[in-house]
């Protein structure tokens, strides 16, 4: 089952991602998918916020991979859009049982390495304010935070 939810403003990216984030558990896997602009490290930065992380999020696109060790727990936040291949080993894997949580952006250039339990939030703009954000959960956790926040 698929959840729907519309963000009219950054604010309420914000805080769709804290609700989420309320919700958390130990190995933990959000996918962000949709186009450049839509708010996928919006929705990072709310979870980041809520999970007591005071740095700054950026988009980790050149480094592909940045750790945020100080929160309630470790955030590994992806950015694979640069990966110039699927094929290509950057150890990815590795972190989806380190017990922290792993945010993917652009996750979907990369389904084949994705585990199969995992919620994915699809982006799509609707104009310059309003998003609409898909939520899919695999798993039986993913479709208890579902029911649970949306």
């Amino acid at each position: 089952m698929n959840y729907k939810y519309t963000s009219r403003s950054v604010e309420d990216t914000l805080r769709v991602a804290e609700n989420i984030e309320s919700e958390k558990f130990p190995n933990m896997v959000i996918c962000l998918e949709g186009d450049l602009g839509c708010g996928k490290t919006v929705f990072t930065k709310g979870f980041a916020s809520a999970l007591g992380i005071e740095e700054t999020i950026t988009s980790p696109t050149f480094t592909i991979i940045k750790e945020y060790m100080n929160g309630e727990l470790p955030l590994y936040h992806m950015d694979v859009y640069r990966m110039e291949s699927t094929e290509e080993d950057i150890g990815v894997e590795d972190y989806y049982n380190k017990g922290g949580i792993t945010i993917i952006e652009w996750a979907d250039l990369i389904e084949s390495r994705l585990p199969s339990e995992r919620l994915v939030i699809k982006f799509k703009v609707i104009d310059e304010d309003t998003r609409v954000l898909v939520f899919e959960p695999y798993g039986e956790q993913y479709e208890e935070l579902c029911n649970a926040v949306l």
